[in-house]
């Protein structure tokens, strides 16, 4: 199957198709993507709930490579050699468990030394953060599709975005916030301050909870990055102050009338206060406010009894435990199993019609993908592929089969913008104004489709009797 590259911006509308030959490897072929305008949505939709799930590390081609109809590929691209003189190679990819134990780096530093100047043959030349020793082919590898059946179902029967980044080319920490407000600008313009990038030098605690010194990592819109200049990890401490810092939250807040939301976190224990990958534990007006313990809920499987009893919030995010959350490091295989026992709580429920549920992967974990982000910004991204599918009764089907693939170019902010519109929020003014709508992941002028069970290793009932771990969600 003959798969592709390709370049497109991710704030323009046009539409191309690019063929690109891997230097010493297969000639890769991407679909044109979707044309899509921004402007603001004309008219309201049947969906009144967006549940957004959270998992972690993972580029689209890891979990993706050999899905029918999408970009993927098992042979990628290397380098070999310097300077004038590198060459690029192929390097054939290892199928893996989902269990494998390798943690990658995927820090900004990797991510620009992967992405080597958009020729993206640099993934074998990142160095281990914990040993300073190069990765060299570990980057080069997919899961066994065996393994994550349930995304794979979910992905044949709803939508699957082909064309899905990061908005920054780093890890869970920013990842998380871009998840909540679409950039890390301090000043909370997009491209007029520094931006947080990396993980704060705390390491496990990401927010106001963390250790006193602890500081953050800045790029400037210059594309500079300054290693340990920014501030405590606490919005307080901000040079701009928590106001310039706002997140949904803000505007659902101060929606009239208020649109309700939750955030499910796995429970706090006392070596892990506030962390557990917690955006919310940044946003100083939440972590010391009414809403830490109620809107930011624990522990995560709260979501069970609250779509069981008619407690579903308009919005939620849905935050794993380390071991159900596709973490690479952690030996795990229940990841799938976790996400199709969410997805199969609200689909046998009443909100289903009412519901759009968006699974998606935090970051690229520091493996391999081929496609080649948009045009870069002045805030360390677009970062590499992640995956992201669309389960509701309304995700957009074709013609022949259930199931579709859209190659329309997204950014987390495409999410913030699908959340905004929805509930007509206004806008943050970070990545959602420039980021491509999701309305072609969705047909809101077809008949809600019947629900059929995703199809799990293990239930519910495993994750409601399964013992917390205490541990963060991720290190790096």
């Amino acid at each position: 199957m003959k798969r592709s590259a390709f370049r497109f911006s991710l704030y323009t509308a046009a539409a191309v198709n690019v063929l690109a030959a891997c230097n010493g490897g297969p000639t890769v072929s991407m679909p044109a993507p979707t044309q899509m305008f921004p402007g603001s949505r004309s008219g309201s939709t049947p969906i009144s709930h967006i549940v957004l799930i959270v998992q972690e590390n993972r580029t689209f081609n890891n979990l993706f490579a050999q899905f029918p109809g999408a970009t993927g590929t098992i042979t990628g691209k290397g380098k070999k050699g310097k300077g004038e003189h590198a060459k690029t190679i192929s390097i054939p990819l290892t199928e893996v468990s989902l269990e494998d134990k390798l943690n990658l780096n995927h820090l900004y530093v990797s991510y620009r030394t992967a992405y080597d100047d958009g020729k993206m043959n640099g993934f074998n030349e990142i160095i281990f953060q914990s040993n300073g020793k190069i990765e060299g082919t570990k980057p080069y590898e997919y899961v066994n599709p065996n393994q994550i059946g349930p995304y794979w179902k979910m992905a044949e029967t709803y939508a699957l975005a082909n064309a899905m980044f990061q908005t920054q080319g780093s890890g869970s920490f920013t990842a998380h916030q871009d998840l909540i407000r679409g950039g890390t600008a301090l000043d909370g313009t997009y491209g007029s301050s520094p931006s947080l990038i990396n993980d704060p030098t705390s390491g496990k605690i990401w927010g106001c909870d963390t250790y006193g010194g602890t500081v953050t990592s800045l790029i400037t819109t210059s594309l500079k990055y300054e290693d340990g200049a920014g501030p405590f990890p606490c919005s307080k401490d901000f040079p701009y102050g928590s106001a310039s810092y706002s997140t949904l939250r803000d505007l659902m807040d101060g929606h009239s009338p208020p649109i309700s939301w939750k955030y499910y976190v796995p429970k706090l224990v006392p070596s892990q206060p506030g962390a557990l990958w917690n955006a919310f534990d940044v946003i100083a007006p939440v972590r010391y406010g009414p809403e830490w313990g109620t809107n930011v809920n624990w522990p995560e499987t709260n979501i069970f009894s609250d779509i069981t009893n008619g407690n579903l919030a308009a919005v939620s995010w849905v935050i794993p435990d380390e071991s159900n959350s596709d973490h690479p490091g952690y030996a795990s295989d229940t990841g799938p199993s976790w996400v199709a026992s969410v997805v199969n709580a609200i689909g046998q429920s009443s909100y289903w019609n009412s519901t759009a549920i968006i699974v998606v992967w935090d970051d690229w974990g520091g493996f391999y993908d081929p496609v080649k982000p948009p045009t870069l910004d002045d805030q360390g991204g677009p970062g590499f592929r992640v995956p992201m599918i669309v389960v509701s009764p309304y995700a957009r089907e074709t013609s022949s089969q259930p199931g579709y693939i859209s190659n329309t170019v997204y950014g987390f902010g495409s999410i913030i913008r699908f959340i905004e519109e929805t509930f007509k929020l206004g806008s943050l003014g970070t990545t959602d104004q420039r980021s491509n709508r999701m309305d072609d992941m969705f047909d809101f002028n077809q008949a809600p489709r019947s629900f059929t069970a995703i199809p799990s290793k293990y239930s519910k009932s495993y994750f409601l009797h399964q013992k917390p771990s205490g541990l963060p969600v991720d290190t790096e």
